[in-house]
């Protein structure tokens, strides 16, 4: 199914972690100093300011149309599950702590983005009309925000409960067939909302997003993943992230 590895492979997971290392340090060490708070934590404030900052931007713009109910419906929602999945059962990889500096890199490079969006629909800057009727265009965002929810909820579950008991490679449940299942249920997740606003700016951020942080994480992720025996057999029978595409 996916193809073997190859020299090219190798210089772009090498790229990735020098990437991955600089991001790193943009957003854990930026400034140095003290470091008062874990990088969930800087997560979860974004995650959970979403609904409020979305209410709060459609009373100052006295905007109630359907369209900014419905984002607010759908990234709101989201940011209360983000929530209830890190209570459950929190990612590892987000555990470690940051300086205020870095706290604020990660929120101005990345999170404070996301906020963008819903001010696009609420002002009324994106009113440029959908391709399809505002009804089947809100049912599309709406089915591609719920499975990449289902998608990255059970992808997660998955891997923290499974390496809780035996650690190791996972290539069963939502890791039989792609190797990044989480990844894409952001993906459509933060597709949906793009799609939603209409507008080059939420393309433009995801962009930098996906291939800035979401893909050099992955590449870093697969050369971790290479260490296992079993890594091999694995690859050629799974599929990067989209099954039957790449």
């Amino acid at each position: 199914m996916s193809r073997p590895p190859t020299t090219d492979d190798a210089r772009a997971r090498s790229r990735a972690f020098v990437i991955q290392g600089l991001t790193h340090r943009l957003t854990h060490d930026f400034g140095g100093g003290p470091r008062p708070l874990r990088f969930r934590d800087v997560i979860n404030v974004q995650k959970a300011g979403t609904p409020v900052v979305l209410l709060g931007l459609m009373l100052v713009y006295q905007n109630f149309d359907p369209r900014a109910w419905m984002y607010l419906a759908l990234h709101g929602s989201y940011g209360i599950v983000w929530l209830i999945k890190d209570l459950s059962f929190p990612d590892p990889a987000w555990q470690g702590r940051v300086t205020i500096g870095g706290a604020l890199m990660a929120f101005l490079g990345v999170l404070g983005w996301y906020w963008v969006f819903g001010w696009l629909v609420i002002s009324g800057l994106a009113d440029a009309p959908y391709p399809l009727p505002e009804p089947a265009w809100f049912a599309l965002c709406a089915t591609l925000c719920i499975v990449g929810i289902a998608i990255m909820i059970a992808a997660d579950a998955q891997k923290y409960f499974t390496l809780r008991l035996e650690k190791g490679l996972i290539t069963t449940g939502m890791f039989r067939y792609i190797r990044h299942p989480n990844y894409l249920g952001e993906m459509m997740i933060y597709g949906s909302f793009a799609l939603l606003v209409w507008h080059w700016l939420p393309a433009l951020v995801l962009a930098w997003v996906w291939l800035g942080v979401f893909a050099v994480n992955m590449r870093a992720k697969e050369a971790s993943m290479s260490r296992y025996p079993e890594w091999a057999a694995y690859r050629r029978r799974s599929w990067w992230l989209v099954p039957g595409v790449f």
